[in-house]
């Protein structure tokens, strides 16, 4: 089953490069960068260097494409049968480990201190959020891509 990400807001060039090496491990077919989120290239076509360092090249084996806003990549994917799926703790939410994946789907990660707006949340089919049993209330971004997109793999054969 294909997967994809739309990395919005994200601050942190770090965890946008952290997030491509594990979507390049999980098989992600290609990242949508949004918002403020750093994009691999500068606006002059020069290497991020901090997005590099962490991703150790998988910035270049994953295709990418940037837009100030998701909704165009949103509404592409919904006419192409995509499922829009938001990473998000929200009322209605349910356990990530509850989602099937019965055909492509869009993981959506928003802002590590805000979240994914609710104007975004609004857009998605399905929201999802990963149950915390520590004193703290979320996970790193980087991290919470790494558990959705390993839990959503199919058994190799």
């Amino acid at each position: 089953m294909q997967t994809a990400l739309l990395l919005h807001n994200i601050r942190s060039a770090h965890n946008v490069g952290s997030i491509f090496r594990t979507a390049d491990a999980a098989g992600v077919c290609a990242v949508y960068l949004t918002g403020f989120t750093p994009t691999p290239m500068d606006r002059f076509g020069r290497a991020q260097k901090e997005i590099a360092k962490t991703a150790l090249g998988a910035e270049h084996t994953i295709p990418w494409e940037y837009a100030a806003t998701p909704t165009s990549f949103i509404k592409r994917l919904k006419e192409e049968g995509w499922r829009i799926v938001g990473v998000e703790q929200d009322s209605r939410a349910i356990d990530y480990r509850t989602l099937t994946l019965d055909r492509p789907t869009l993981f959506i990660l928003g802002n590590e201190v805000t979240g994914i707006s609710p104007s975004l949340r609004k857009q998605c089919d399905t929201l999802v959020e990963i149950p915390m049993h520590g004193k703290k209330e979320s996970l790193n971004v980087g991290v919470a891509a790494g558990v959705v997109l390993f839990s959503s793999l199919q058994p190799l054969n």
